[in-house]
């Protein structure tokens, strides 16, 4: 035993949701400033100008850029034709008004408005295109008049002195020959001109320190009847309106905010005033009345949230606007990023409603189960109100309607149903708005339970020889409607982890089964989707796969059957050549072990491991001292682990017998 120890030292090795937010969309908008904003309700285009950039870029009523005009130096006021054919560029860089066709967005006509005017602020009345221009310490109204062949430039049709800038302008279709203008430097200014005539003949002043009760007129819009005039300013927690007969105050809209910077009214009367707030307070920066309201139907909070702090804030005048038709209103907003948005809000004139739903996290299916919930609206809701309810579960994957449940004065509702189905239910409440209210809805998800059925695989455990076809079969037991499984198999060392090998409907006893040649020890599992009333389930099994393995001695000079084996006879200076041949796999290696009957026992001799090349052959020489009169035997194996992998499952190969001789 000695020796042959010696001999082997030498060889080689889902609860509730809320309504949707008041600003409806916000898409950022390729600009570096804003000027003005106006919409273009034909195409359903929304232009915005950058003084900084000298550019006009125009977007679709969801902010998506279809195109920018460039080269327009300091691009500031914007005014549109009354066919929406045209939108006009105040561009003050150049001296001059430029003419953007609506529908390609190309220069249609550039109109010089005289070196040094500076033309910043458009409107159209009384047939034709007025413009406020001036620097600061001066200012004028002039016009540009296309109704001829030639376009006439008239200047200067205020007194010298009266504007102290290039007045803000405003018109309106429902008063046609009225122009309204106001101040943004020095003291608060307004004036009200008739334009009937061709030239601006003055009929109401409002001016000097005396009327400073703001601090500059920041922005302003005539109502649609040109009857009133609102006003924001830079000081006041309100929106000032003056009747533009006379310029005397009539109401005021109480935003609560000081430093009012925006204001647009919409052709059905509409109100909406704008905040430039400081951005630490998170407050709302839009109001929207209804003409002569005190209070707002909505609120519109621009700011986006980080870390606790607003990183938007809405702009200085002009940058908001009513669609023509009234059903949306924009706003065009900048964070402390310089980052700029265009802000849509969807039925501006609605107060905004919110829902509320309330579902349990889990519930028993066929038992019942309250939902209850809130439905506000800063309008409160009219008596008998209802929300519909729609439930959408695996056996209503659409949604079913449910009977609508009524809001109680408080706006609280409150329903029961019993889910047929299990798995995760969904209660969808919608309330449908009106007139003056918005749409609304919300929903939950409960957990409904489901039956767990039985599934096997069989086999589990089970050691096959290398390549066997092996049969496997699931077993599913009772369930409500499905009866299909997926079978896979996962099969070691492959690299391919999880594999479909079957799909089907079981039979009548409830069993799928499918054959697999098993080179390498697998992994089949089942797996059931689950029903209505049934919870998904999966099984596995796992099995062994064995590998081929022989060993060959050569170099002995005779055999004999002995015992009932082939035993094999070297001569003692002979070194017997061992060659194990097994199943391949990377860096695999055999385990050559060796064993010398002694008192009545096979006793071990020791062993070695030893790679196989990547045809999965080990060719080992005995060499050492043999001595000779021993009965020996040796066998090559595969140790699942120890022979480098751990893709098969242990295989010992036969034993082979031999002994030295003289």
């Amino acid at each position: 035993m000695t020796a042959l120890a010696v001999s082997l030292g030498s060889v080689a090795l889902i609860g509730s949701a809320a309504g949707p937010a008041v600003a409806d969309s916000s898409a950022a908008l390729p600009i570096s400033s804003s000027g003005d904003i106006i919409v273009d309700g034909v195409h359903r285009r929304v232009f915005i100008s950058d003084p900084y950039s000298g550019k006009v870029v125009a977007t679709d009523y969801d902010g998506t850029v279809i195109g920018t005009i460039t080269s327009l130096p300091q691009a500031d006021g914007l005014e549109l034709s009354a066919d929406s054919a045209t939108v006009y560029v105040a561009v003050p860089g150049a001296d001059e008004i430029v003419a953007v066709d609506t529908a390609t967005l190309t220069r249609t006509g550039q109109y010089a408005t005289g070196d040094g005017t500076d033309p910043q602020h458009l409107a159209f009345a009384g047939g034709k295109l007025w413009f406020g221009y001036g620097g600061v310490g001066h200012g004028n109204i002039g016009s540009l008049d296309l109704s001829g062949g030639q376009p006439q430039v008239s200047l200067a049709q205020e007194a010298e002195g009266t504007w102290k800038d290039a007045p803000l302008l405003d018109s309106t279709p429902g008063a046609p020959d009225t122009l309204a203008a106001g101040s943004r430097q020095y003291y608060f200014t307004l004036g009200i001109y008739d334009v009937s005539s061709g030239t601006a003949g003055r009929t109401a002043f409002l001016g000097g320190q005396d009327a400073a009760i703001g601090n500059t007129a920041e922005d302003l819009a005539l109502t649609p009847d040109g009857t009133e005039l609102v006003v924001a300013t830079t000081t006041g927690d309100y929106q000032q309106v003056y009747r533009t007969s006379d310029l005397s105050e009539t109401i005021r809209y109480p935003s609560g905010y000081w430093a009012q910077r925006s204001v647009d009214v919409a052709p059905d009367g509409l109100v909406a005033v704008g905040t430039d707030t400081h951005a630490y307070f998170n407050l709302p920066h839009v109001s929207v009345y209804k003409p002569g309201g005190t209070t707002p139907r909505r609120t519109a909070n621009f700011t986006d949230e980080v870390g606790g702090v607003s990183q938007q804030t809405l702009l200085d005048h002009g940058d908001l606007a009513f669609a023509p038709d009234s059903s949306r209103l924009f706003a065009v907003t900048h964070g402390f990023n310089n980052k700029y948005s265009l802000r849509v809000v969807t039925e501006p004139g609605k107060a905004a409603t919110t829902v509320t739903v309330n579902a349990p996290e889990t519930a028993v299916r066929a038992k019942s189960l309250t939902v209850s919930g809130k439905v506000t609206n800063t309008l409160g809701l009219p008596e008998g109100s209802t929300v519909a309810v729609t439930r959408t579960d695996l056996e209503s994957p659409n949604g079913k309607a449910l009977p609508a449940a009524t809001v109680k004065a408080d706006g609280t509702y409150s329903f029961t149903d019993t889910p047929p189905a299990g798995s995760k239910v969904t209660y969808k409440v919608s309330y449908a708005g009106g007139a003056d209210r918005t749409a609304a809805s919300a929903s939950d998800t409960v957990e409904v339970s489901r039956t767990s059925p039985t599934l096997t695989v069989n086999k589990n455990g089970n050691v096959y020889d290398y390549a066997s076809n092996v049969t496997f079969t699931a077993h599913l037991g009772t369930t409500y409607k499905s009866r299909t499984l997926s079978l896979y198999a996962d099969t070691a060392g492959d690299g391919k982890g999880k594999y479909l090998v079957k799909t089907g409907t079981v039979n009548s006893a409830g069993d799928l089964s499918v054959t697999l040649p098993l080179k390498r020890d697998t992994t089949v599992s089942a797996s059931f989707p689950g029903d209505s009333r049934t919870a998904p389930k999966t099984a596995s099994s796992w099995v062994g796969a064995k590998v081929k393995v022989s060993l060959s001695l050569s170099r002995h000079y005779k055999t004999a059957t002995v015992s009932g084996h082939t035993r094999y006879y070297f001569r003692k200076t002979t070194n017997p050549l061992l060659t194990t041949t097994m199943t391949a796999y990377p860096s695999r290696a055999q385990k050559l072990e060796f064993q010398i009957y002694s008192g009545g026992a096979w006793r071990s001799a020791g062993y070695n491991y030893f790679n196989l090349d990547s045809s999965g052959k080990s060719v080992v020489q005995l060499g050492g001292t043999h001595q000779t009169g021993y009965s020996m035997r040796v066998r090559s194996s595969y140790i699942n682990n120890s022979s480098n992998d751990s893709v098969n499952s242990t295989t010992h190969g036969s034993w082979k017998y031999f002994t030295f001789t003289s």
